[in-house]
């Protein structure tokens, strides 16, 4: 601006008193309302909305881009994959094995006598023994047995008869009693195990000896062992379960005593649970009509209120076994309902191991079909899928937390599953889940890929739930943001991960205490400064980033100075912005054939163009950081940055792409309010105005509010004020006085200020009506924007430096009009009176007071004394009348 409306610059030069105009505040003496008019006259944030994600009607597992070495999201399933026998560990359980550490193999050395013929005391001679078997290669078809068959025939060499090594002691095994007669030895010997036999000695009577053999495999009778297991232990004489007592009892635990079942349990169970057992399974199985799984679903849930009510579920019931050999049955049905009740009470039962997994699977296969979200609304099932998480311990049981987490992702993007599920402690187990991977990672210093696949979904389940307003302070209490941005910072290769981090971020910084948060974390702004780095050519993640950088700065001051700081900051962001604006040149340099092509396939429409999307949120950070300052007049001072600014202007059409167009003219307004020495916009700045006149020569009414706002700025320069008047740019602002906006009448008077300091620009202002129109102003938005009516009273000032005559200056009417609206407006009673159509709260009326006393007082009252000193009724002599 000129020297009489120039607006307080962030570093002013010294002026002599007389250069300053009385309204004009000195440097030293800022006033509570200054920030505020300086952001509305020169220095404002951008405001955007969030990257747009379309829905995706295909529910994925896992990205286009996912890996080789993630889990299948299409698999079968069927009563086949479950173990009857939950209480055993099963092969396909792959978390942690159950015997915990592997053991080292069994010495096998026999004892043997010494070589050479022995003479026991009875005088009989002992035979050599046998010569080791010769190895011969094993041919084709060749099994144990032909193996089995050399050992017997070793017993009869070279006619001699030979005796075979007595087997090693079976320890802490109890001897059995020696069968009655030698066809039961013969009998049991068949039957016997390695396992049950017991170590022989030498003895000087081989029929003893041949006895005690014997006696070592035999089994109890059928009464005896019966009676063996009814008793007080479940254990036989020979220290192993029998099957019977393996299904009568149950496992309260891996490697726990059993408990017998008491009368009550056994009475409840075969009066209550049992007849409902017996409806669960249709009579065949496959698809099944409509009555009959209403049916089932009924007796399933029957089921479940009765194991329930007497306190069953879990892994308390004793014939639990036999309830999970029922249930698991039904997943060989392929009704979705069915299914899901099956796993509801599968889930109950705390089943573990491959069972845990198969059940996993079975619910995510359900929960795929989005028609089938209601589904797991009928019952507690996800109560259930929530307690899960919170039991199982990372990193056991890895494949089936992926696809229990795969599933709630699934169904968290349902809206109204979604609500039911922030209602449940899902974000508290999700947390425990991010801190014990990324502890395991700390300790191990590696990435695990199962670690990742967890990583995924959980952050896909966060990042749907990030929507619910309510879900917010979880995200702070539950210390979510720290882990995330740990995750960020080591698993930055994972393309996927990061997008769904920045995804989630996103939905975050919408809240500024979750930006407090995020701010919080030391390596936050160089994490996102990576990602763009990492990430160029992703646009989903870049448009991303970008957005939570400018949600980052478009209120604090510190998170200016924080990213502006980091680390290869503006270079990063620069290379960013010039990459996509060359996409883009390209884009539009294709020729009609290949652009219909790119609109016919949606790729370069407005709504969803990627590339100019992009650059919208980068230069919103641009202008965030502008604001500062000190920042400010070194990105002004960065010709690139400032080249590309105006090429956005030159080559984009503001009637295809407004938010770009504005945003880029938004941020030239903020650098141009630097008039600093070496400022690239000051050294471009009649390219700029050229640019800016093709925008006030638009429809755009946005489009004319900014460039005006701009000119406002670069109008201090005389040369641009030269070619405001050429272009009768002047003229075009006294035209939007008319205007209803008080937005673009307050820029209108920016701009008149400016070209009223000038003597010889004065005349036009009333030639074209402008006295009148600028009292029509002050008169309709002052008491309503004491802002704007100071305004007013800066521009009549500057247009009345040179007054001796006030009806010769302003007009005859227009005097009486100024002064008698001057008197009204000064008086503190009535122009505060509040607006019949206002509803001002205490707070706004004090606001208002203040604006009034600060921003049209001062002025005002200067005015109102020049205007009332230069008037005067008396006539010169010589004036004939």
């Amino acid at each position: 601006m000129a020297s009489s409306m120039n607006r307080v610059p962030t570093k002013p030069t010294k002026r002599k008193p007389a250069e300053r105009a009385f309204y004009e505040k000195p440097a030293d003496k800022a006033t509570s309302s200054d920030i505020i008019n300086e952001a509305r006259s020169s220095l404002r944030t951008l405001r955007t909305n969030r990257p747009h994600t379309p829905k995706d009607d295909r529910r994925t597992f896992f990205g286009e881009r996912a890996g080789h070495e993630r889990p299948p999201s299409s698999f079968s399933l069927g009563a086949r994959h479950f173990d009857g026998n939950d209480s055993r560990p099963s092969s396909r359980d792959t978390g942690r094995p159950v015997s915990g550490k592997r053991l080292a193999p069994l010495e096998m050395t026999p004892n043997l006598p010494p070589p050479g013929p022995v003479s026991p005391p009875g005088g009989d001679a002992v035979p050599k023994l046998p010569k080791p078997p010769s190895i011969v290669t094993k041919r084709p078809g060749s099994g144990s047995r032909r193996q089995r068959a050399k050992l017997i025939n070793a017993v009869s060499q070279e006619g001699i008869t030979q005796v075979l090594p007595p087997p090693l002691v079976r320890q802490n095994s109890m001897p059995t009693k020696p069968p009655t007669s030698p066809e039961e030895s013969q009998s049991r010997r068949v039957h016997s195990g390695p396992k049950e036999r017991t170590r022989l000695e030498l003895q000087h009577n081989g029929e003893e000896s041949n006895q005690r053999s014997s006696s070592a495999g035999t089994l109890h009778p059928p009464g005896q062992r019966e009676r063996a297991s009814s008793g007080g232990s479940c254990r036989s004489e020979s220290g192993y379960v029998s099957d019977r007592a393996a299904s009568r009892g149950s496992r309260t635990g891996s490697g726990s005593k059993r408990e017998e079942e008491t009368a009550e349990e056994a009475l409840y169970w075969n009066t209550k649970v049992a007849p409902i057992l017996e409806r669960v399974l249709p009579p065949h199985l496959g698809s099944v009509d409509s009555p009959v799984v209403e049916g089932i679903c009924k007796a399933c849930d029957e089921l479940y209120d009765a194991l329930e009510e007497g306190n069953m579920l879990g892994r308390a019931a004793k014939r639990r076994n036999v309830a999970l050999k029922t249930i698991f049955k039904l997943s060989d049905l392929s009704e979705p309902r069915v299914l899901l009740r099956a796993a509801r009470l599968i889930l109950a039962l705390h089943v573990s191991g491959g069972n845990l997994t198969s059940v996993c699977k079975l619910v995510f296969k359900i929960s795929k079909e989005e028609k089938h979200d209601s589904l797991f609304l009928e019952n507690n099932i996800l109560d259930l899928v929530v307690s899960l998480l919170g039991r199982v311990e990372y990193p056991d049981l890895g494949e089936a937390l992926v696809y229990c987490l795969g599933a709630l992702k699934f169904l968290s993007g349902n809206t109204t599953v979604s609500q039911r599920l922030s209602q449940a402690p899902l974000i508290q187990a999700l947390a425990k889940l991010l801190a014990s991977i990324n502890e395991q990672q700390r300790k191990s210093g590696r990435l695990s890929k199962t670690g990742v696949n967890l990583l995924v979904q959980v952050t896909g389940i966060l990042r749907n739930l990030a929507d619910l307003p309510e879900t917010r302070g979880d995200f702070l209490t539950r210390g979510i943001i720290p882990e995330l941005c740990h995750i960020m910072d080591v698993y930055i290769a994972e393309g996927e991960l990061m997008l769904n981090v920045s995804r989630l971020f996103s939905k975050l910084t919408l809240s500024q205490d979750c930006c407090s948060a995020l701010v919080d974390e030391a390596t936050c702004f160089q994490c996102l400064l990576n990602l763009l780095d990492k990430y160029p050519e992703r646009s989903d993640i870049t448009v991303r980033v970008c957005f939570i950088l400018g949600n980052l700065t478009v209120r604090n001051d510190d998170c200016r100075y924080c990213l502006f700081n980091a680390p290869n900051a503006m270079d990063i962001l620069v290379s960013v912005f010039r990459g996509y604006f060359a996409k883009d040149l390209k884009g539009l340099r294709e020729t009609p054939r290949e652009s219909n092509s790119r609109s016919s396939s949606g790729e370069n429409s407005p709504s969803i163009n990627k590339t100019e999307d992009v650059l919208i949120k980068l230069i919103r950070i641009i202008a965030n950081l502008s604001i500062n300052q000190d920042i400010g007049p070194l990105i002004a001072a960065n010709e690139t940055c400032v080249d590309l600014m105006m090429q956005i202007l030159d080559y984009k059409d503001i009637n295809v792409s407004e938010e770009l167009v504005l945003n880029a003219v938004i941020t030239i307004n903020n650098l141009s309010y630097y008039n600093i020495p070496g400022s690239a916009i000051t050294e471009r700045q009649m390219d700029i105005s050229r640019l800016l006149l093709k925008l006030l020569m638009t429809d755009n009414m946005a489009g004319m509010i900014e460039a005006s706002r701009v000119f406002g700025n670069l109008s201090r320069a005389i040369e641009v004020r030269d070619y405001i008047t050429n272009k009768k740019v002047d003229e075009m602002m006294m035209t939007l006085l008319d205007a209803g906006s008080r937005e673009i009448v307050y820029t209108s008077c920016g701009v008149l200020i400016n070209l009223t300091a000038d003597e010889h620009r004065r005349p036009l202002l009333k030639q074209e009506g402008g006295i009148q129109k600028l009292i029509e102003v002050m008169r309709d938005f002052g008491r309503s924007d004491w802002q704007l009516a100071g305004m007013v009273c800066m521009t009549l000032w500057n247009y009345s430096e040179k007054i001796e005559s006030s009806v010769e200056t302003f007009g005859e009417q227009e005097t009486a009009d100024l002064i008698d609206l001057l008197v009204d407006l000064l008086d503190e009673e009535t122009a505060l009176d509040t607006p019949e159509n206002a509803d001002w709260d205490e707070e706004t009326q004090d606001f208002m007071r203040s604006y009034w006393h600060s921003e049209f007082c001062p002025v005002a009252s200067q005015l109102l004394q020049r205007v009332e000193r230069c008037q005067s009724a008396l006539v010169p002599i010589g004036d004939e009348s």
